[in-house]
């Protein structure tokens, strides 16, 4: 099974960036927690972070053929563009839209998710451990759909 995890914009200044809303955890290590606990559930896991949302919708049409799921935090663009929304529709992939903070704990324009009607489920307010847990939870959701 091929898991994709993907990052949009000021990811890669987790552990310095309001670390009192995000943890203190950098992205390399989350991505190191996940990889490890992807190894464990013997899934494949791929790791991709990028600042610019075009390089996010082409990261998304990419993993047509090449993931059987993917576990996103689109972050900013979560609530702000339709274009990883609807790449996310185009491509047909499974999806849990994961984030650091609670997001529906936040100011008024954070609440919103234009992802999370689409997304399998959403993992909010977990800190670093929402990743684990996106991951889990789209390899559990998969293998249901598999027969395992």
């Amino acid at each position: 099974m091929q898991i994709a995890v993907l990052n949009g914009p000021n990811l890669n200044l987790l552990g310095e960036r309001e670390p009192e809303v995000y943890g203190r955890a950098t992205l390399q290590e989350i991505e190191a927690a996940t990889r490890e606990r992807a190894r464990a559930l013997g899934v494949d896991c791929s790791w991709t972070q990028t600042n610019h949302e075009g390089e996010l919708v082409e990261a998304v049409q990419h993993l047509r053929g090449r993931a059987d799921g993917a576990v996103i935090n689109a972050a900013a663009f979560t609530h702000t563009s339709l274009a990883p929304r609807d790449a996310l529709l185009a491509v047909k992939v499974p999806f849990v839209e994961v984030h650091l903070s609670n997001i529906f704990a936040r100011e008024p324009e954070r609440r919103r998710s234009l992802l999370a009607d689409v997304a399998v489920g959403v993992v909010t307010g977990f800190g670093a451990n929402s990743y684990r847990l996106g991951l889990e939870g789209i390899v559990l959701h998969l293998a249901s759909r598999l027969g395992r």
